[in-house]
């Protein structure tokens, strides 16, 4: 009980301004749409300020089908072509999609194939949206396309999602290398997601962990969750408890970074 409570106080702690936690991953393919998905969700569940999710990689995502979006009509570029700083909360969330339990969601396309999302845009939109928004995480690219370094360089906190395999860990490490070579200390405020897509790891994890944290990195590993593997609409109650435990303990990590990070 001690430990749920301390975890809820670290997720509502209050931000002075807009934080953006950015996800991604060096692949496809190993949860980063689902983790961004879980982080939206837990934030929207224990803050009580505005909080977004949204996707900056237009290539036909599945962050609106996790989120449990039943349409689009607006994407970033809509949006960015809109914004004035005149704009209240009110007016900004008519062109956002409502998520069920709360919060809101900015999809990248409007659910087919268009332009990529451009550095410009995406740089618009996030600086814009801060001013309304408490917590904004973002679905990135998989690196080492142009927005993810882009997000990667300007969030306030990063969260790397890796499959528990050795290939995953030892790209991971690499892009862990790269990020402490920024100008500013971005190995401070990241986390590392691995994540299980199997029930059976032949990855020793207690190993793996020490290998990525041997960069000032914190780790936390999402077990595998039969709910999440069938894909779809994610709901929180559906979880398997070790898979909400360890959601919770990432939103806390990366909130807590965002927060320290300026």
């Amino acid at each position: 009980m001690a430990e749920q409570t301390r975890v809820a106080r670290e997720l509502q702690q209050p931000v002075a301004t807009g934080r953006v936690v950015a996800v991604t991953s060096i692949r496809g393919g190993v949860g980063k749409s689902t983790v961004a998905a879980l982080l939206g969700r837990t934030f929207n569940h224990y803050r009580h300020d505005p909080v977004l999710t949204l996707e900056a990689d237009a290539a036909l995502g599945t962050l609106p089908v996790r989120m449990g979006a039943e349409s689009v009509r607006w994407s970033c570029a809509d949006l960015a072509r809109i914004l004035t700083p005149a704009m209240q909360l009110t007016d900004v969330i008519g062109y956002l999609v409502p998520v069920s339990n709360g919060g809101w969601l900015l999809p990248a396309s409007q659910g087919r194939v268009g332009a990529p999302l451009d550095v410009r845009t995406y740089r618009t939109v996030t600086l814009a949206l801060r001013r309304y928004f408490a917590v904004t995480v973002v679905d990135c690219e998989t690196l080492p396309g142009e927005v993810a370094r882009t997000a990667m360089d300007t969030a306030h906190a990063r969260v790397v999602v890796a499959p528990t395999t050795a290939e995953g860990v030892g790209g991971t490490r690499q892009v862990l290398d790269w990020l402490g070579q920024l100008p500013h200390s971005a190995l401070s405020t990241t986390v590392v997601a691995l994540t299980a897509h199997s029930p059976d790891m032949t990855l020793d994890v207690k190993a793996a962990r020490a290998h990525l944290k041997e960069t000032g990195v914190s780790v936390v590993v999402l077990p595998y969750d039969r709910h999440l593997a069938a894909g779809g609409p994610i709901h929180t109650d559906l979880l398997a408890s070790a898979t909400r435990e360890a959601t919770l303990e990432l939103g806390a990590e990366a909130l807590r970074r965002a927060v320290r990070g300026g």
